[in-house]
């Protein structure tokens, strides 16, 4: 099986018109309720990140349920608030991946690597389009 994402244009203030590749991500809520992302897959991110919103939408209580650190990355420093496991899914396919959530909500949300885009054969074709394979 193989899922395909078209990349999306976007403006860059740098290089005028861009395109960013994108992928359709469920998030399951505390309520057992499929919250939908759409993400930058983002093959230089250790793990997935999420814009602090999420949280309420996904009903995580980040003094409860998180872990609190500090991330690195090329914008400096941030707070994370780390959730260990969150079931996500791409497709038919489902995954059990830790998540970090920011303390804002200016970073769109990035599928990382760590127990998600290393499960699957991700390719960025020329055709501007990112597919999944497993």
């Amino acid at each position: 099986m193989e899922i395909t994402f078209p990349f999306q244009k976007e403006f860059s203030s740098i290089f005028g018109t861009i395109r960013r590749p994108y992928a359709r991500v469920y998030f399951l809520s505390k309520n057992n309720k499929w919250i939908e992302s759409w993400m930058v897959v983002d093959t230089g991110a250790d793990y997935t990140l999420l814009p602090h919103f999420m949280i309420a939408d996904l009903q995580i209580n980040p003094r409860l349920d998180c872990q609190s650190l500090e991330t690195n990355g090329v914008g400096g420093s941030s707070k994370v608030y780390l959730l260990p496991k969150i079931k996500a899914q791409l497709g038919n396919w489902k995954r059990e991946i830790p998540v970090g959530f920011l303390e804002s909500d200016d970073v769109p949300p990035l599928l990382g690597r760590h127990l998600f885009l290393e499960t699957f054969n991700t390719t960025f074709s020329k055709k501007f389009t990112v597919v999944f394979s497993s």
